[in-house]
């Protein structure tokens, strides 16, 4: 340290040095000091030409290809700001003085999502625009542009927005594949986690690799969503990522960032994203149907007995509907399923996530195994009974169909009979009820159809009545009062 100080001042008096001596010194003919002068500059460009070759080495090692990566798609990363009404219950009886039975207010929420091409197209996930009543997107260079939803899929927790009023020099993420992802491969998480903490609208970017891939999630919140075959990913995912692009090291987005486990809400290093490839084919359906068409087979399985470490390692076909792809190829009740797709089947989440990406009309090919035989079957795939079944509207609040042994394999229902609640308004879904339900009852009256439910509610429309619904909702018996008419 002292010899390099030393060193400096050295260098730095030398111009002082000359300055002063030059005019006292040289004589016209003597050029040796002029020599010294131009040595000296030669070894000051020497240097800084030295200097410049190496910060330029530095900086070359410095641009990896992440960096390059996160250069692709961050400009294409936008943040969705939403505005949800959400009722608020009184929690106290001070509370409930003031405010009384309930009150709403506007709840904002905040997620990630990316551009899908020049048009105006950003896809995010469902659960970040579920009940959205504004949408706001944020694009990364901070300018915002009103949004509205094209379709939502909450099967897969992908939902498809439009941009209003298109902006200019609008930037598409370029899109990989996930057919081919290896594991321990680098991967980047690219999203605005704590975007509400945060003043700059430009995106986070954190890194990792693929921890695993064909994850399922076994669901535990009640929802329909179904985190099948993800990416899973050490990169950090916190809340405000969900919906943004996870990329790879060639710049392409292969996932969308959805889910975490955690018990504490934030990042401990398992993240997990939806696969770009089945986000495409729902962005697809929503932009072409606004729904997405689910694939049917009509058969029920069961696992098998489990283990001594309660774990269950095969699936038994319990019931095959009459009529179906599944009777049609020969499925029997009793059989084994042991692949599909090319991929084992051990429980019920393989099976689903198999379903899961099939279009309809798409074959499915399954190995089963009868007694010691093993069969080669090759199913065809059709709409859900539910989607082709006549509707029967009540009102405008709500919509029924009648349930058959088609749709009841299909929803998994326990219940011989009854009217599906196929479609509800939003102030039916305030009262309690949701779609799915299977009303089996109306004021102590048996529902065997939906014409049955359809009829008994309009004819206490007329009147304020009060309604007693005795429900099936998710394999369990419940039931939910309101008033109507009047």
């Amino acid at each position: 340290m002292t010899r390099r100080t030393n060193r400096t001042a050295w260098w730095l008096a030398v111009p002082i040095l000359v300055a002063v001596a030059v005019p006292v010194v040289l004589s016209a003919g003597d050029d040796s000091s002029a020599a010294s002068l131009r040595t000296a500059r030669l070894a000051d460009g020497q240097r800084a030409q030295s200097r410049d070759s190496v910060s330029q080495s530095v900086d070359d090692t410095r641009r990896t290809a992440l960096v390059r990566a996160a250069e692709s798609v961050a400009p294409s990363v936008v943040s969705i700001n939403v505005l949800r009404r959400q009722t608020v219950r009184p929690r106290t009886l001070f509370e409930d003085m003031f405010l009384g039975p309930g009150t709403s207010r506007d709840v904002q929420g905040l997620g990630s999502g990316f551009v899908l091409d020049d048009r105006g197209y950003v896809l995010t996930n469902e659960h970040v625009v579920r009940g959205a009543t504004e949408i706001i997107v944020t694009l990364s260079d901070g300018r915002d542009a009103r949004a509205e939803i094209v379709g939502t899929d909450d099967v897969t927790d992908l939902a498809l927005l439009r941009l209003v009023e298109r902006p200019q020099g609008l930037r598409a993420a370029p899109l990989g594949t996930s057919d081919d992802l290896v594991i321990g491969e680098w991967v980047v998480a690219i999203g605005n986690p704590f975007g509400y903490l945060l003043s700059n609208p430009e995106p986070t970017v954190t890194v990792g690799v693929v921890s695993g891939v064909g994850r399922n999630i076994i669901p535990g919140d009640g929802t329909r969503t179904y985190y099948l075959d993800m990416i899973q990913t050490d990169a950090s995912i916190n809340p405000g990522n969900s919906g943004g692009a996870l990329v790879n090291a060639l710049g392409e987005v292969i996932g969308v960032n959805s889910s975490i486990i955690s018990e504490t809400g934030s990042n401990v290093g398992i993240g997990f994203a939806i696969p770009i490839d089945r986000a495409r084919r729902v962005a697809d359906a929503l932009l072409r149907e606004g729904h997405v068409r689910r694939a049917w087979v009509g058969v029920e399985l069961r696992e098998a007995e489990p283990n001594r470490f309660g774990r269950s390692q095969q699936l038994i076909v319990s019931n095959v509907v009459a009529g179906s792809p599944a009777a049609q190829a020969g499925l029997r009740a009793g059989m084994f399923i042991d692949s599909a797709g090319g991929r084992p089947i051990r429980n019920m989440l393989d099976w689903e996530s198999r379903l899961l990406d099939l279009r309809v009309g798409e074959m499915l090919d399954v190995v089963a195994t009868q007694g010691t035989a093993k069969r080669r079957v090759r199913l065809g795939t059709q709409d859900l009974p539910s989607l082709t079944a006549e509707r029967v509207r009540a009102g405008s609040d709500f919509e029924f169909i009648t349930l058959t042994p088609a749709i009841r394999a299909e929803r998994g229902l326990t219940g011989e009979e009854g009217a599906l609640l196929v479609g509800l308004s939003d102030a039916a879904r305030r009262i309690g009820l949701q779609d799915g339900d299977l009303v089996v009852e109306i004021n102590r009256t048996r529902i065997r159809s939906a014409q049955d439910a359809a009829s008994i509610l309009r004819r206490m429309s007329g009147r304020r009545t009060l309604v007693r619904m005795g429900l099936e909702r998710r394999g369990r018996d419940t039931a939910v009062q309101f008033y109507i008419g009047g």
